[in-house]
């Protein structure tokens, strides 16, 4: 029968024996022992150049990423979830920012006087794609930069008016990208304001230093002849005269307003919002993010979907693409959004076919 008692482990009361090369192991000499001053300088400095090696070869290894310079007039707080749907776009085509890309970005924060130094200072690194947005003075100041440069832009106008591309289906020289056409929809805006609001005197808030600003205020002024509606168009390009602007449609009692499309205004949309809160102003705005933050109503087009496909075309171009082999991509998709909780502040009734014809209708 076979013992199935656990053995126990023996215990030793003295030390393991160690073979003749443990018990007979040479002290440690130093590599550079044995040489003169001259030979131990040389070894200690291509050592230290080894060391140095790597965390320069990982910086070239950096540097060799195609770069892509972002232009854009608004801030980088008030854009982030554009540039999200750029990097998304940018991954559907297999760019990852830090793997295979990298971006610069330069941001005017409303300052269009800052964005052809910007552009040339991305012309001088040598960027392989500019990619502009917020309207088209960015996109014109990267045109005006460079002409061998390829160039994505986003764009609120026509870009054939505004001389960013001759056609739409096939652009020339080294310039697309993705027009939002926002100025046709300037009518539209004022009459869903009409349906809402029922106004006859209507103010405009414009950015006069905005090039595409004159074509929408010239749609829009033209729908209010046909709605036989009063404007009063008030100018701002700084956070003072936005507030003096407000002063002024107050003091004119303007019975509702509609802001422009503006990277500027974008930028600065909280305090808008809450400008036309305290005034008790009914306002439709061109951006959903307005309507998010309390605003009334907004009619306009998916940004995030412009700016993702604005990705899309910069990593085609890194791929190989030509400008000229990329037509201008037009928006096919409109989004209206109302705000419940605003209208009822205001005291107002919003029509069935308004709620019905809504996208998304905020409570």
């Amino acid at each position: 029968m076979v013992d199935m008692t656990r053995r126990q482990p023996k215990l030793r009361s003295s030390p393991r024996r160690r073979g003749p090369r443990a018990t007979e192991r040479r002290p440690w000499i130093p590599a550079c022992a044995g040489m003169n001053g001259m030979e131990r300088r040389t070894v200690i400095s291509l050592l230290g150049g080894a060391a140095v090696a790597w965390p320069l070869a990982a910086r070239a290894q950096q540097s060799a990423l195609p770069v892509i310079g972002f232009l854009n007039g608004g801030s980088a707080a008030q854009w982030a979830h554009l540039v999200a749907a750029f990097r998304k776009g940018l991954s559907e085509v297999g760019y990852i920012e830090g793997q295979n890309v990298a971006i610069e970005f330069r941001w005017a924060e409303g300052q269009y006087d800052r964005l052809p130094a910007m552009a040339a200072d991305l012309v001088q690194r040598r960027v392989a794609v500019i990619a502009s947005g917020g309207g088209d003075p960015p996109a014109l100041a990267a045109k005006a930069a460079t002409t061998s440069i390829p160039i994505v832009f986003t764009s609120g106008n026509d870009p054939t008016k505004s001389e960013l591309v001759s056609s739409l289906g096939r652009p020339s020289g080294n310039i697309t990208g993705v027009s939002s056409f926002v100025a046709p929809v300037g009518s539209k805006r004022l009459d869903l304001l009409h349906q809402l609001v029922g106004a006859a005197f209507i103010g405009v808030l414009v950015n006069p230093i905005n090039p595409s600003s004159r074509s929408e205020l010239a749609e829009v002024e033209a729908a209010a002849q046909q709605l036989a509606r009063q404007l009063l168009v008030v100018n701002a390009s700084s956070e003072a005269e936005i507030e003096a602007a407000f002063s002024q449609l107050a003091e004119r009692k303007v019975e509702a307003l509609l802001v422009a499309n503006d990277s500027f205004f974008t930028s600065r949309r909280l305090p808008i919002v809450t400008l036309a809160a305290r005034h008790a102003l009914p306002a439709i705005y061109i951006q959903r993010e307005y309507v998010e933050l309390g605003g009334l109503i907004s009619y306009g087009i998916d940004f995030k979907d412009i700016y993702r496909q604005l990705g899309i075309y910069a990593g085609r171009i890194l791929k190989g693409a030509k400008p000229t082999d990329l037509p201008v991509l037009l928006p096919t998709k409109f989004e209206l959004l109302i705000n419940l909780k605003t209208a009822k502040a205001l005291g107002l009734a919003v029509p069935d076919k308004l709620l019905v014809a809504a996208d998304e209708v905020i409570e």
